[in-house]
Parts: C-alpha cells; sequence; structure tokens
C-alpha cells in the first residue's frame, strides 16, 4: 500500500504544503485529493513570490495574465492583487470541499497565512483575518496566525467570533499550552453568546525540522567548546552527544500527550456536548535540514490519530516512495519528557530556543511576503 494511504489508516492527515496557482488550475490538487494521497493544503504570503516554494508571477509561464504581472514588472503590488489570489483560494478549497463534507468538517482545509507584518498587532490581526474569511467566504478555510502573544489574543477573539484559525509557528510547551487555552476560551465565548461552535476548526502547528536545527547547533558548539572552557564533564558530553536529532521529537510527542490531557479533561468535554471540535496538532516544516539524517525521518518519528503532518512536493514524493509507518507518536513518551529534562538539566533552555525561532519565523515570513509586494523584474 501506498505508504500515504497508510497514514490515513492510523488516523493522521496529510496536507501539501505551499501550493500555487499552477498546482490548483493544472488540476494537480484535485487528483491529488481524488487519489487520496493529499487531504487539504496551505498557502504562505509570498505564495505569489519568487521563492523557492512559490512562483514568480511577473513571468508569462506563472500562469498570471497581464492584470497581475504588469504592475510587478514596475515595482509594487497593486491592490488589484488581491482579487486574483483570493480566486485561487476559492479555487483549492472548492476541490477539497467533498472532502470537507464527507469527513464533516473533519478535513479537507485550506490555510492562508495572513499578512506577518501584523505579526504585532492583535486588532490589526483580527481586522484582517475577518476580512479574508468575509471574503474568500469558504467554510473549510483556516486563517493562520503566528502564535505569539498578540496572535494568541487575536485567536481567542477571531474563534469567539466564529473564524477558523491555524496557530502557527509553534515551537514549546508554553506556547502550546497558551493557543489551547485561546482556542477553549474563544469556544467557551462563542457558546456563551449563543453561537454554534460546531463549525469552528483550528489546527496548532508545531514547526519540527528548526527545533533540531538550532539544539544541535548548540549541542555542537558546546561539545567544540569543551576542551577549551571545560564547561562538561566527560558523562555530560556524552549525553550531549546523545541528544543530537532528538529534541523535536521529543518536544512534539510531549506536546502531543499534553493534547490528549486537554482535549480529554472535563472542560472540553462540555465543549464537546455542544459539538466543539478538538483543535488537532500539525507537524509543519517535516522536511529535514540535516542532511544526515534519514529524509522522512519527522513524517515516521510523529505518526499518530488526530493529528496533521503537511509536507513539501519533495518530501511527499519521498515518503510515498520508501517510507515506513507504525504508531510512533505514542511511542516512548517517558523517554521524550527525559530528553527535554536533560536538555535542562544541560543548560540549553527550549523556551529561549523557541523565543528565538519564533521572532526569525516572524521575520523569514516578513521578507517572503515582502518579495511578494516588490518584485521588480527586468525592463
Amino acid at each position: 500500500m501506498n505508504p500515504l494511504h497508510q497514514l490515513k489508516a492510523h488516523g493522521q492527515s496529510v496536507w501539501l504544503d505551499s501550493i500555487d496557482r499552477h498546482f490548483i488550475r493544472s488540476g494537480e490538487l484535485t487528483k491529488q485529493v481524488e487519489e487520496n494521497e493529499i487531504s487539504g493544503a496551505t498557502l504562505q504570503p509570498g505564495m505569489l513570490a519568487r521563492t523557492s516554494d512559490a512562483i514568480d508571477f511577473t513571468r508569462p509561464e506563472s500562469g498570471y495574465d497581464e492584470e497581475i504581472s504588469a504592475p510587478f514588472r514596475r515595482g509594487h503590488m497593486p491592490t488589484a492583487c488581491e482579487k486574483p489570489a483570493i480566486a485561487d483560494i476559492r479555487a483549492a478549497a472548492d476541490m477539497l470541499r467533498p472532502l470537507y463534507e464527507q469527513t464533516h468538517g473533519g478535513d479537507g482545509y485550506v490555510s492562508l497565512q495572513i499578512s506577518p507584518a501584523l505579526a504585532d498587532d492583535t486588532e490589526k490581526t483580527v481586522a484582517e483575518a475577518r476580512h479574508l474569511w468575509h471574503e474568500i467566504d469558504r467554510q473549510n478555510l483556516l486563517v493562520g496566525i503566528p502564535a505569539n502573544e498578540a496572535g494568541i489574543s487575536a485567536m481567542r477573539q477571531l474563534v469567539a467570533g466564529g473564524i477558523s484559525v491555524n496557530a502557527t509557528l509553534l515551537f514549546s510547551q508554553a506556547q502550546y499550552e497558551q493557543t489551547a487555552e485561546a482556542y477553549l476560551d474563544g469556544l467557551e465565548q462563542l457558546v456563551a453568546q449563543g453561537g454554534n461552535p460546531a463549525g469552528i476548526a483550528s489546527v496548532a502547528s508545531f514547526r519540527i525540522s528548526r527545533v533540531d536545527s538550532a539544539v544541535d547547533a548548540i549541542i555542537t558548539g558546546h561539545l567544540n567548546q569543551c576542551g577549551l572552557i571545560k564547561t562538561y564533564n566527560a558523562m555530560e558530553r556524552e549525553s550531549l552527544r546523545n541528544l543530537l536529532g532528538k529534541a523535536a521529537v521529543a518536544n512534539a510527542r510531549v506536546a502531543y500527550a499534553r493534547y490528549q490531557a486537554i482535549f480529554s479533561s472535563p472542560r472540553w468535554d462540555a465543549l464537546a456536548a455542544d459539538g466543539a471540535r478538538k483543535q488537532q496538532l500539525l507537524w509543519a516544516s517535516t522536511g529535514i535540514e540535516n542532511l544526515a539524517y534519514r529524509d522522512v525521518k519527522y513524517i515516521e518519528e510523529l505518526i499518530g490519530p488526530d493529528t496533521v503532518t503537511t509536507l513539501s512536493p519533495a518530501t511527499l514524493a519521498a515518503f510515498r516512495d520508501h517510507g515506513r509507518v507504525r504508531g510512533s507518536l505514542l511511542e516512548n513518551t517517558e523517554n521524550s519528557a527525559i530528553v527535554l529534562s536533560t536538555l535542562k538539566t544541560l543548560r540549553i533552555s527550549l523556551d529561549d530556543v523557541a523565543g528565538k525561532l519564533l521572532a526569525e519565523g516572524i521575520k523569514q515570513l516578513s521578507a517572503t511576503y515582502e518579495k511578494g509586494k516588490h518584485l521588480n523584474a527586468s525592463p
């Protein structure tokens, strides 16, 4: 059996990361949905920019007509660009709509990340999310919002207002707890106002590979300095070596254990009785950054029910070809907690790492978004 199909047998959804207009209009999205390989998709703010995971729509082959490409060649993004981009998002949502209906809202979503320039402004984030939600007008849309302080506050308001949210750029347990709390708060406010929570969905998106890259860099730095400054003894140095490549999976597995506790609590049971849906955990950035690791490591190690894994086209092809499937997410839960505890004991703070990665993530999204606004092409 196709390994992608086996993931679904384990209760995990597969979404394709960073689709573009060609993927939508060529029929490839519909094809992969019909072949039961993917059941959702994500769009980034730079989906129209010249990046490795998007396109340059100043070029004729991009599929964008003169209405869009000409203003870009003059060096700016006109307001008119929103209209065709929204048409693409609607088209993607419509292609996934049959799956959304078949699963009664359990799958078949398109997630759109809003402008990262608004990341530190709760009011503007809420206003932009509401604008996109009503303009796109598709129930199977998720509005992506960074899980920083302002974003988490915005999520609470948006869920209370009946808008489905993808909490993005999660790296730490503390971030996850705050995000889940905001979701529950929003649902409770919605119910108190007489609203129906059954139509609201949410995912909490953990970025995986970046955690290992950041922690491995710290560990390697410590090991390289040990002979000079003797900060660690021999046993501690061995412990450091044993932690290489383990932080990200351990972090995600501990978050999943917390997810299970939150969404089996009496507080959740009361919301579920009103028809509310669980906020699923989503694994993002599942492609490896360290070539020494197996190329499908982060898919194979995080397979479990009520989760979503997002794959780039390259990672999806690799997993289709040689992925190995087992119910791995529930393995070695105690060992995962030990990994995180050992990191803390060895003076490596995952909270500090997460804070830096969150800031970097917002900065990177902003840079991609700005490329989409200010592309300049040769005359």
